[in-house]
């Protein structure tokens, strides 16, 4: 397929008359997006911490940008502070998502902790109250890649869940459309062993909002196996399971079970996933690796196993830069110059992908269309 068209902007779903409460939101059946065509599954854009190419990671102007620029989910990755509040944070360690270093009251907490098994030295989220992470302010993860980005450092503070969830249900209320949200819990099996699970507090906030249910527009994800198979009975709320292209789920390695993210992705442990799980969420590369080149090879059987399975599959992470593109796709030399992530977005709906995590909404949204519209 050439992309050849203009981008056209999707005219925003009807919700059919269904109201979108005060704190709460109104999700009809219909509210998921239909394939123009016959031949084309849906694509559903996740994203990935907010529109994180733009803004600042995991900030609430992030998330905002991210529903303008037409994603289906928002993603905030949940940590816990010390007084048990889940905020929106990529990793429980922040000196490189905010300015703790800059802030000398907080200096005696910097610490080293093992987590998952790796020693990391920081500041950490649970050593913090709420009120003395809301003093803190969030800057650019990856300034070398995105300094346009730097100039929002300092503006924005570190929102807690209920506060994304707020937005959602207040955008949604504003545009007519369900925004989805789509949390993803960090190191659960870590924050269980200090005395701070992430499972209730989650689902509280989602009661809380109107979103603990089927038909919420929610997803939870995790990179753990244990604490999906605990929310299955729990929640009605779809989950996702993560996997990596390399090592194994961390509640498995401390069991000392010896499975692999690869053996959950082989067809037997697929169907396993799916007893609990409705979406795998693998590596892009797990779907089409690359070669010592850094080219594009031929699609691996998981989107095909993952369906047989009975599994959506969502992939992880598209990015715009050429440092984050295969070869295929990259345009000149500079690895922060934007290469064709349009042909890569296409490249992985024609292997059967059902969804995207992408740093760049407004890029997957518009390769989705013009997929969707071809």
């Amino acid at each position: 397929m050439t992309l050849l068209h203009p981008y056209v902007r999707r005219t925003a779903l009807a919700l059919g008359g269904a109201a979108i409460a005060t704190g709460a939101v109104a999700v009809p059946a219909t509210a998921e997006k239909a394939p123009a065509t016959t031949h084309h599954q849906a694509i559903t854009v996740f994203a990935h911490r907010g529109a994180s190419g733009y803004r600042p990671e995991h900030t609430l102007a992030a998330y905002a940008l991210a529903i303008k620029l037409g994603a289906d989910y928002i993603e905030p990755d949940l940590v816990s502070t010390k007084d048990g509040v889940l905020v929106a944070r990529h990793e429980n360690e922040i000196s490189g998502t905010t300015d703790v270093a800059d802030h000398p009251e907080f200096a005696q907490r910097k610490t080293t902790k093992t987590v998952d098994g790796v020693a990391e030295t920081g500041w950490f989220t649970e050593d913090f109250t709420l009120k003395e992470l809301k003093t803190l302010r969030a800057k650019e993860r990856l300034p070398s890649v995105r300094p346009g980005n730097t100039r929002y450092d300092g503006r924005f503070e570190i929102p807690t869940f209920d506060e994304v969830l707020a937005l959602a249900n207040s955008e949604s209320r504003k545009r007519g459309r369900v925004i989805g949200v789509a949390p993803e819990t960090k190191h659960p099996t870590y924050f269980r062993s200090i005395g701070l699970p992430l499972e209730k507090p989650l689902l509280r906030s989602l009661t809380r909002y109107g979103r603990n249910s089927k038909h919420g527009k929610v997803v939870i994800q995790s990179f753990e196996t244990g604490n999906l198979r605990s929310l299955a009975r729990q929640t009605r709320v779809p989950l996702v399971q993560l996997t990596s292209a390399t090592g194994a789920p961390y509640d498995l390695k401390a069991a000392g079970d010896p499975r692999t993210y690869a053996d959950l992705m082989t067809p037997a442990g697929l169907r396993d996933v799916a007893t609990y799980a409705d979406w795998l969420g693998p590596e892009k590369n797990s779907i089409i690796p690359r070669d010592a080149q850094g080219f594009l090879t031929s699609p691996t059987p998981l989107v095909k196993d993952s369906h047989r399975a009975g599994l959506k599959v969502v992939a992880y992470t598209f990015r715009d830069e050429n440092q984050f593109l295969p070869a295929d796709y990259r345009d000149g030399t500079d690895p922060n110059a934007k290469g064709d992530i349009f042909a890569e977005l296409n490249t992985f709906f024609e292997a059967g992908l059902d969804g995207v995590f992408a740093d760049y909404t407004d890029s997957a949204d518009a390769a989705r269309d013009w997929w969707e519209e071809s």
